[in-house]
């Protein structure tokens, strides 16, 4: 395996950075997608419900049938690969962020409308910061799962790890598999620790919640 790792280094460190980019450009977007959105609908039960089956169901299609379904609207490569992936995790986002908006206390919200607050201010100063704890659990677990999901988006020619893991496949070689999974592994190790010292520099130790 190290001989592998030698011979290849420089484009196992391409394909690396190419998951990378990959699946945090799709983070990205999931998050500035589903934190909103989640915060705007939380206080309608109704449409929360609605909007979270929908995101529900989008997760149970397949990781290669929606990359698949991508390739017509978008064509092959990048884009549609970080579009299928936004669109996979943003069920767990959404669902952290309706409950964390949710379980602020009714008391704490009459409080902040009695000062004047607008709806406006009330959720970027009352809502977001104190839903934040569990906003940051749903983007750390998302997180995992995009960099894993990513490995598929080769399917489609966005390129990245993935690359390594199908033509192992087609060529019978199990160390071209075992090094892009050690490297998908580490990818994600290293995002979470990340957004952990992001967790614990913007969240409050006392509202911190476990994932």
């Amino acid at each position: 395996m190290m001989d592998f790792i030698m011979e290849n280094r420089a484009e196992l460190l391409e394909k690396t950075l190419e998951h990378f980019y990959i699946s945090i450009f799709a983070l990205v977007i999931g998050i500035v997608i589903a934190v909103p959105l989640g915060i705007l609908i939380a206080k309608n039960k109704r449409l929360a419900g609605i909007i979270l089956t929908t995101a529900g169901v989008l997760q149970t299609i397949p990781t290669l049938a929606l990359l698949a379904l991508m390739i017509p609207l978008f064509g092959i490569g990048k884009t549609p690969a970080i579009i299928a992936l936004a669109a996979y995790i943003l069920l767990p986002m959404l669902n952290n962020t309706i409950i964390g908006v949710q379980s602020i206390s009714g008391e704490v919200k009459e409080a902040a409308k009695s000062m004047g607050m607008t709806n406006m201010q009330l959720m970027r100063s009352v809502d977001f910061p104190l839903a934040l704890p569990y906003i940051m659990s749903g983007v750390r677990l998302s997180s995992v799962y995009v960099i894993s999901w990513a490995t598929l988006a080769s399917y489609i020619g966005a390129g990245g790890l993935g690359d390594y893991v199908f033509q192992g496949l087609n060529l019978y070689e199990p160390v071209m598999i075992l090094v892009a999974a050690i490297l998908v592994t580490a990818i994600a190790l290293i995002t979470d620790v990340l957004l952990s010292f992001v967790e614990r520099w913007s969240v409050p130790k006392g509202l911190k919640v476990s994932r």
